[in-house]
């Protein structure tokens, strides 16, 4: 098979969350360039609209359904929208994540269930409903969580105080190792990115804390993530070009976590 056919995902489906804005739109666009079609969700239809438009802009195949991952309720009716519109689900892009700081001797409890109830509990019960529904019967799923360099490692002193949030990815990465293990079976691979900082909504009160300089320097590539340097990791889990790798994490980071 040539390495383009590989990586060619004509014909095949997506579900993306958190999918409206920031890493999850640029993995829809990675996934849809190459021939995906997208279904995006986040909570916010008017920003999910903004979203479609500027696929289909681009000539990608999209739509949207507003839904709360961190809601349990919001589950099944997502898949059951997501599977009348696509037909079945190849692929699933576990984004959607919540961040919040306070240091962890004062972190609100209210906090950090909302924290991990999107970040850890909306992932499992996701990766499980659309696993039953469409991916175990038809021996074949890619699942593709975005977790963090902040669930492999700490923060430094007089940095972030993000404890839920670390602690959130740290069991994503686990998840992940552990979901691989139970899938395989049914041709299932489950994987993982690990994004350093990117900008995006979530992370522009870190930006302007702390300033693109400083955070560029401590990574060896010596810059932060740009538009498209998650891209071509999340097509390569997404693709036949990844068939053989399961149960890893992939960090994007530009070698943070190295040195």
């Amino acid at each position: 098979m040539s390495i383009q056919k590989l990586f060619d995902l004509t014909g095949k489906t997506a579900l993306v969350t958190g999918g409206s804005r920031g890493l999850g739109l640029q993995i829809a666009e990675a996934l849809g360039e190459q021939g995906a079609k997208i279904v995006l969700t986040s909570r916010k239809q008017g920003e999910l609209d903004e979203a479609v438009a500027h696929l289909k802009a681009q000539g990608i195949d999209s739509s949207a359904i507003a839904a709360d991952l961190g809601n349990p309720e919001h589950i099944a009716p997502l898949v059951e929208e997501t599977l009348k519109r696509l037909g079945h689900i190849d692929i699933l892009i576990n984004n959607a994540g919540a961040t919040w700081g306070a240091p962890a001797e004062d972190h609100p409890l209210e906090a950090w269930d909302k924290v991990m109830n999107l970040n850890v509990r909306g992932i499992f019960l996701l990766s499980q409903a659309v696993a039953k529904r469409s991916m175990i019967p038809r021996r074949y799923g890619r699942i593709v969580s975005v977790a963090s360099i902040a669930g492999l490692k700490g923060n430094s002193p007089g940095t972030m105080q993000t404890l839920a949030y670390n602690t959130s990815k740290g069991a994503v990465v686990n998840f992940t190792r552990a979901l691989a293990g139970e899938w395989g079976r049914y041709n299932i691979t489950v994987n993982a990115l690990a994004p350093g900082f990117f900008p995006s909504k979530m992370t522009k009160g870190v930006l302007a804390q702390f300033g693109e300089d400083k955070l560029a320097a401590h990574a060896p590539l010596q810059r932060i993530g740009g538009p498209e340097d998650l891209k071509g990791a999340a097509l390569l889990f997404s693709s036949d070009a990844g068939q053989h790798i399961t149960g890893q994490i992939l960090a994007v980071d530009g070698g943070v976590v190295a040195v």
